[in-house]
C-alpha cells in the first residue's frame, strides 16, 4: 500500500512569497492536518541545530512555521536536540524568541535522562532513548537532507536514529561496522606488506590498531570503496564488504523503530528540507558548498516513504562535482550521486529497506506536489513597494 508524500519544489514560476519554500511548507502542514492532530498534545519537535559555525541546517523561518501551527492547533511544542548542540544553538539563531518555543537537550544535561530498551543487535544490547523524546505525546521529526560519510545520506531516519539516543548508544551504533571481522592478521604476517596496505589508501582510511600493530583498523567513514588496499593485501587478509557498511544502516533503522514505538502511529509527522545538501553531516560544525541542487521540502506520516521519495528525487539530479572538496575523490559513478562521493557500498536506500522490513512504513508512495511549478512565462518581478514617508 502506497503512502502520500507531500512535496514543494525549490523552483518557482514567479518571484512572489507565495511560491517560496516556507509558503509551500504551510501547504504541506495543511495537507498533513497537523493543527487538527496536536490539540492537548505535548509536541517534541526534533531538529538538528548543528554546532560551531555551521549555517546549512534548517533555517529558523521553517521551524517557526511548524511551531506556530502546533500552537494554533492547541499543542504545546518544544524543540529538542543533543545537549552539546543545544548549549550553543543561540549562536546559530535557535532561541526561544526566534522559534516560538523553548529548546531543550533531549536527554537533559550530560544526557542522564533516558529510558532503556533491550534489543540485541551486533555489539548493542541496550538502546537509551532520550527522556524528553519518550515523555512527549506527539513527535514532529524535521530533518535536513545532507550527505553522510557513514551511510552517504542523512535524512528523516538519521534525525531520529542518532538524535534521539544518548551518546553512549550513538557511539555503539557507529561501532557496529566493526562487529563483523574484516582483517585477518594471520594471513598477512609481514610488516612491510602491512605498511604498503596503509600507504595504498589515499584517504588514511586504514591505520594500525593502537594496541596491536599486527592488527589493522579500517575507518569506514573515510573509506570510499576504491579497493586500492585490496590490490596490495594478500588474498583473504582484508575484506571490504557490504555487511560492515550495512550494519550502521540497520542500526539506524532499529534505533528509529525503538523511538517511534514510544508514540502512537497517528501521533508522528515527518518533514525533510532538501536544500544546501552538503557532503557531510551538520554535526561536523561547519558548512561547505552544496553537492546536489536544492530539491525542495517534503512531508509525510510515513518515514519510510518520505526518505525513499527524497532519495528518488535527488537521484535524478547530477552531483555538482566542481563543489566537491578537493580532498574527496569521486571514484565511481554508480548508484545514487551521494554514493559517488562516499562509496558504492554505502547504499542510502538500505535504511529505508530495513525500516520497511521493521514495519515502519512503505517504500511505495505517491508524490503529491502541493504547488506545481507552472510553465515558465514572462511575469512581473513583484517587488514590494516601500511605504512613503
Amino acid at each position: 500500500m502506497s503512502s502520500s508524500v507531500y512535496f514543494g519544489s525549490a523552483r518557482q514560476a514567479r518571484l512572489v512569497a507565495e511560491e517560496t519554500l516556507p509558503a509551500k511548507l504551510d501547504l504541506i502542514i495543511d495537507r498533513l492536518h497537523l493543527r487538527e492532530r496536536v490539540k492537548g498534545e505535548t509536541v517534541a519537535l526534533k531538529i538538528h541545530t548543528g554546532n560551531h559555525i555551521g549555517y546549512s541546517m534548517i533555517h529558523p523561518v521553517f521551524l517557526r512555521k511548524v511551531v506556530q501551527a502546533i500552537r494554533e492547533g492547541g499543542g504545546k511544542p518544544f524543540a529538542v536536540d543533543v545537549d552539546w548542540d543545544v548549549a550553543g544553538a543561540e549562536t546559530r539563531g535557535y532561541t526561544t524568541e526566534v522559534l516560538g518555543c523553548p529548546i531543550y537537550p533531549s536527554a537533559g544535561l550530560s544526557e542522564r535522562h533516558f529510558y532503556a530498551h533491550e534489543h540485541p543487535f551486533k555489539n548493542i544490547k541496550t538502546w537509551k532513548v532520550a527522556g524528553l523524546i519518550e515523555e512527549a505525546s506527539f513527535l514532529v521529526n524535521f530533518a535536513h537532507a545532507k550527505g553522510h560519510p557513514a551511510c552517504s545520506y542523512g535524512g528523516a531516519f538519521k534525525n531520529l536514529a542518532l538524535g534521539c539516543m544518548v551518546g553512549e548508544t550513538r557511539g555503539q551504533m557507529h561501532d557496529t561496522v566493526h562487529f563483523d571481522r574484516y582483517w585477518f592478521a594471520e594471513r598477512c604476517p609481514d610488516s612491510d606488506t602491512r605498511k604498503r596496505i596503509l600507504e595504498a589508501c589515499p584517504h588514511n582510511g586504514i591505520v594500525e590498531d593502537k594496541f596491536d600493530p599486527t592488527e589493522l583498523h579500517l575507518h569506514f567513514d573515510e573509506c570510499n570503496n576504491c579497493g586500492r588496499c585490496l590490490q596490495v593485501a594478500p588474498e583473504g587478509s582484508l575484506k571490504i564488504d557490504a555487511v560492515n557498511f550495512d550494519a550502521f544502516q540497520e542500526a539506524m533503522a532499529i534505533s528509529t523503530s525503538i523511538t517511534m514505538s514510544t508514540f502512537a502511529p497517528e501521533k508522528m509527522v515527518h518533514l525533510v528540507l532538501a536544500t544546501q545538501i552538503t557532503p557531510v553531516c551538520d554535526c561536523f560544525g561547519f558548512t561547505s558548498m552544496p553537492v546536489l541542487p536544492d530539491a525542495g521540502i517534503f512531508g509525510s506520516d510515513d518515514i519510510v516513504a518520505l526518505d525513499q521519495a527524497v532519495l528518488d528525487v535527488t537521484a535524478k539530479t547530477p552531483l555538482i562535482e566542481e563543489n566537491v572538496p578537493t580532498s574527496m575523490e569521486i571514484y565511481s559513478h554508480e548508484g545514487h550521486p551521494l554514493q559517488w562521493l562516499h562509496g558504492t557500498l554505502k547504499d542510502p536506500y538500505k535504511v529505508v529497506e530495513y525500516g520497511a522490513a521493521l514495519g515502519l512504513g512503505s517504500r511505495e508512495y505517491e508524490l503529491v506536489d502541493v504547488l506545481p511549478v507552472e510553465k515558465i512565462a514572462p511575469a512581473s518581478l513583484g517587488y514590494i513597494s516601500a511605504k512613503s514617508n
